[in-house]
C-alpha cells in the first residue's frame, strides 16, 4: 500500500470509530415485554372473578397475581395492592376493574408499575372521588338508588334480585345468581375518599369501555380514558362483568399493555 493510502486510512479510522456508535444509537430500542401482571377487583366482588383472564395470561407465560382487597376502607385496599406490588420481581402491568380503578390510580405511582389497564373502571384525578364523578354521568344503578343497600355499620351491597341484570347481564344466569349471593359488602366510605395521587398522569394506560355497563356509565368510562390519554377499546354489548364475560378481549388488551408499556411515554 502506498504511503498516501496509509495516511488516508489513518485519518479515516477515528471518524469510523465515532460513526459506529452513532449508527448503533439510531437503531430502534427493543423493549422486553413485561411478564408480571397484577389484577385488582372492584366493589362487591372478590378476585376469583379474574380466573378466566388469569388462565389465558398464564398460558401465554405471564406471571399473574390477584389482589384480594378487604374492601374495608380505601387506604386498606391501597395498602393491600402495594403489598402485592412489593413482592413483584420486576416491572408490572397493574390492572383494575370498577372501583379498583381508584385503587390502582393511587397505588400505581409505585415505581414497579410500568403501565395501567382500566377495565370498566373509575380513574379519578387528585382531589376527586368516584361518587361525585358518578353523579355527573349517572349509571342505570345510580338512577335507582334503592338497588344499593347500606348496612347499619356503613357497608354496601347490590340487591341480589337486581345484581344479575345490573352487574352481570351477559353471564350465565346461574353464575350471576351465585355471584349475587356471594357479594363482599364494601365500606361506603371507599366511594367518597378523594385521591391524593393520579398515576395515569405519569404512567401509560389502556382502558376498556363496557358498552352496556349499568354500574358505571360507559360515557364516564370514555371520559376517564380520554382525559388520561389511554389506548381505548370499546366492547359493545358488554356488561360491568366484562372481565368475566369477555376474558379473551380483556386479556388481549392487558397483553398489549405488557408488550408496549416500555415504548409508551406520558
Amino acid at each position: 500500500m502506498s504511503s498516501s493510502r496509509i495516511r488516508s486510512a489513518a485519518l479515516l479510522a477515528p471518524l469510523l470509530a465515532l460513526a459506529i456508535p452513532a449508527a448503533a444509537l439510531a437503531q430502534p430500542v427493543k423493549h422486553e415485554p413485561i411478564k408480571n401482571i397484577v389484577l385488582v377487583h372492584g366493589a362487591w366482588v372478590d378476585a376469583s372473578g379474574w380466573r378466566p383472564v388469569y388462565d389465558i395470561l398464564t398460558k401465554k407465560g405471564f406471571h399473574v397475581t390477584m389482589v384480594q382487597e378487604p374492601l374495608t376502607g380505601f387506604a386498606d385496599d391501597v395498602a393491600a395492592t402495594k403489598r402485592v406490588l412489593a413482592e413483584q420481581n420486576g416491572p408490572c402491568v397493574l390492572v383494575a376493574h370498577s372501583y379498583g380503578g381508584s385503587v390502582v390510580t393511587e397505588a400505581g405511582a409505585d415505581p414497579k408499575v410500568a403501565a395501567l389497564v382500566y377495565v370498566a373502571a373509575h380513574a379519578p384525578d387528585v382531589g376527586e372521588d368516584e361518587a361525585a364523578l358518578g353523579k355527573t354521568m349517572p349509571s342505570v344503578t345510580q338512577k335507582q338508588p334503592g338497588d344499593i343497600v347500606k348496612t347499619a355499620d356503613g357497608y354496601t351491597y347490590l340487591q341480589p334480585a337486581v345484581f344479575p341484570s345490573h352487574f352481570a347481564a351477559d353471564l350465565p344466569a346461574a353464575q350471576a345468581r351465585f355471584e349475587a349471593r356471594s357479594q363482599m359488602p364494601t365500606a361506603a366510605s371507599v366511594f367518597s375518599t378523594p385521591l391524593t395521587v393520579a398515576a395515569w398522569r405519569t404512567k401509560p394506560s389502556w382502558g376498556i369501555v363496557a358498552g352496556s355497563d349499568e354500574i358505571i356509565n360507559p360515557d364516564l368510562e370514555r371520559f376517564y380514558y380520554k382525559r388520561a390519554g389511554s389506548h381505548t377499546t370499546v366492547l359493545k354489548g358488554a356488561s360491568h362483568s366484562v372481565y368475566e364475560s369477555r376474558p379473551r378481549e380483556v386479556a388481549a388488551v392487558i397483553e398489549q399493555a405488557a408488550l408496549h408499556a416500555g415504548e409508551a411515554t406520558k
